[in-house]
């Protein structure tokens, strides 16, 4: 028998967290890994541009998609605060990859002259809004750590994708041959 995708228990908002705790839909934990949730969706997006192959990331967005999906389990798990538990499949070595691939794209980038507009190619501005995106779950993440422990490697691994997004962005530019738009403080 195939199961219900409503279930009804929501109707008066609020969810469950992992563990069957009920909260309100709009609980700083729910804020922080829907957040998550909603980046995960626009790399989906971000995936399907065929620039993505080109770039040679098209396997990393997968990667982190997944890490993404295992950070958003880890913040909607209410853990014990005296015995916090470190966030699943989400370690250092996940931070230096991405930041190895941020070092790789920027090395073959001109040298930033200005602030640069969001845009370009459409992945470029894929890139953009993922990058807004993160640095939104970021927030939402940072708010929640205030009163809940959060392991120190998610903040990190959120903090390094929005710069990943903003190199790739340039890079997607870059590749598609596109110009970069500077920010133009007169305009």
């Amino acid at each position: 028998m195939k199961s219900n995708i409503y279930t009804l228990t929501g109707d008066k908002g609020t969810t469950s967290l992992v563990g069957g705790q009920r909260v309100d839909k709009d609980n700083v934990r729910v804020e922080a890994y829907g957040t998550v949730d909603e980046l995960n969706a626009w790399l989906g997006m971000l995936a399907a541009e065929s620039l993505m192959e080109t770039a040679g990331v098209k396997q990393l967005i997968f990667k982190i998609q997944n890490k993404l999906f295992n950070t958003g389990a880890y913040l909607a798990t209410d853990c014990d605060t005296n015995n916090p538990a470190p966030a699943y499949g989400l370690v250092d070595a996940d931070v230096n990859a991405i930041e190895n691939a941020i070092d790789e794209m920027d090395a073959k980038l001109p040298k930033m002259q200005a602030f640069i507009l969001p845009g370009g190619c459409h992945a470029s501005s894929l890139c953009d809004i993922c990058r807004t995106v993160a640095r939104r779950a970021e927030r939402r993440t940072i708010t929640l750590a205030r009163t809940h422990h959060v392991d120190p490697v998610v903040l990190c691994f959120l903090n390094r994708l929005s710069d990943f997004f903003f190199v790739l962005g340039r890079y997607c530019n870059f590749l598609s041959n596109n110009d970069e738009i500077f920010w133009d403080k007169n305009a």
